[in-house]
């Protein structure tokens, strides 16, 4: 005997009736406490966070290590890389997943007072075997200036941007391993500078690419942004209605919203026309204890800050095991969200109410001519 249909759902009648009429209902994905994940490794400091799809897992670098570890979503974390044949001493920075060749690419950078380096290693993520540790070529007037290699994004041909935190320019490095100077548009330049405040040596730091053809660099010492072609280097700055002051990592969410972090706000920004200005959507205050270094785009678009206690690392006096990637939600999006909610509970009495006057009136068509 074949299964009997069951009548559908008053709840998937209202569903299908509000997804024609509507289009795709938001995704609510607010429910319950942010996600917050612990991780143990030992002296990690971590500065670089990104997230892999495909594995479902985070990826962190290390401070002190020449190691890159993988971070699950219920906090177990295990080495992915170990490269001892990396320089003694130096730090795994910045980070990216390359999903369409499933590389890895981290950024190399030996801090003083170790020989100055500065490269991006590339890794296959099936072999966990390096593909090419490419140098980074100096700058023939940085009038010995030490160069820092900070953070790097990838573009869908494989090619790797990285920004020099110390000489304001931008390194690419192409799919084959072979390095250049990119960018150094005098823009980067162009903003005044305040050298009485920390960290005002740190010039452009996070960086991320865009499917439209372009990057969205952030400049930590001024807190400014840059929207650099991707083909000719060209940049121009953003506006905005607020300066980032010591903006750190960037990432985009698939929405087209922007995130960007630094050790104690995470902004919320978007833009109207692809980024010749963008406004600030929403900024949630962090808690600067961890030194939030990083932010990265985790599974359903949530926003992730990667707290690695950096400070703490480079201070070199300390030793912590414990570290923490933690999700940070607008509340904005979180009030929009409840809103629907009652919105859609709104329309579906509507409909419902609509529904029962139908089939009152059909009944009662029937009923005449019956009788």
């Amino acid at each position: 005997m074949p299964p009997i249909a069951s009548r559908p759902s008053f709840l998937s009648f209202i569903v299908v009736v509000l997804t024609i009429l509507l289009g795709p209902i938001p995704t609510l994905t607010q429910a319950g406490k942010p996600h917050h994940i612990n991780f143990r490794s030992p002296n990690l400091y971590p500065e670089g966070v990104t997230y892999d799809p495909s594995a479902q897992h985070f990826i962190v670098g290390s401070l002190h290590h020449r190691i890159i570890v993988s971070v699950s979503d219920a906090g177990i974390a295990d080495t992915l890389i170990s490269d001892p044949t990396l320089p003694e001493n130096v730090s795994v920075v910045g980070l990216t997943v390359d999903s369409v060749n499933n590389r890895l690419l981290a950024n190399i950078h030996a801090p003083a007072p170790l020989p100055e380096f500065n490269a991006l290693a590339a890794y296959d993520l099936r072999t966990r075997q390096r593909l090419f540790l490419s140098p980074l070529p100096s700058d023939d007037v940085s009038d010995g200036t030490r160069q820092i290699a900070n953070d790097v994004a990838v573009d869908f041909k494989g090619n790797a941007y990285v920004t020099n935190s110390a000489g304001n320019f931008i390194w690419k490095v192409n799919a084959q391993g072979e390095a250049s100077i990119f960018s150094k548009s005098r823009a980067f330049t162009a903003q005044p500078v305040d050298r009485d405040l920390p960290y005002s040596f740190c010039g452009l730091n996070g960086v991320a690419y865009n499917s439209k053809g372009y990057l969205l660099v952030v400049q930590s010492n001024t807190g400014k942004m840059f929207k650099v072609d991707a083909e000719d280097g060209t940049a121009r700055l953003v506006l905005l209605p607020e300066d980032m002051h010591f903006a750190d990592g960037i990432a985009i969410r698939s929405d087209g919203v922007v995130l960007v972090v630094s050790h104690k706000t995470l902004w919320f920004l978007k833009s109207q026309d692809s980024w010749g200005e963008g406004a600030v959507y929403d900024k949630i205050d962090l808690d600067a204890e961890g030194f939030p270094t990083s932010v990265a785009v985790g599974a359903e678009d949530r926003a992730y800050v990667l707290r690695g206690h950096v400070m703490e690392g480079m201070t070199g006096n300390v030793e912590r095991e414990e570290f923490s990637i933690a999700e940070v939600r607008s509340v904005k999006e979180s009030k929009e969200e409840s809103v629907w909610i009652f919105v859609l509970i709104g329309l579906g009495l509507a409909y419902f109410l609509f529904w029962r006057f139908q089939m009152r009136q059909l009944v009662g068509n029937l009923n005449k001519k019956t009788n």
